[in-house]
């Protein structure tokens, strides 16, 4: 896979951000209404992710999406 400085800096924030809610990756899929796998590599800079996705995890962590970035 194709890593990069934005996906990678995204995925940590995904990865705080859940953290700091005590949500699981299986919790924090379940509540976006995306597998599990996707979060996983999300958090591991393995995926560009799109917008409709990115407002989802925003969302579904209560935050404003620009504290993904």
């Amino acid at each position: 896979m194709n890593k990069n400085k934005q996906q990678i800096d995204f995925g940590l924030a995904v990865r705080t951000q859940r953290n700091r809610k005590k949500l699981t990756q299986e919790e924090l899929a379940h509540l976006c209404n995306l597998d599990r796998t996707y979060i996983g590599s999300v958090e591991r800079g393995e995926r560009n992710v799109s917008l409709l996705n990115i407002h989802k995890i925003a969302f579904a962590l209560e935050i404003n999406i620009k504290e993904l970035f």
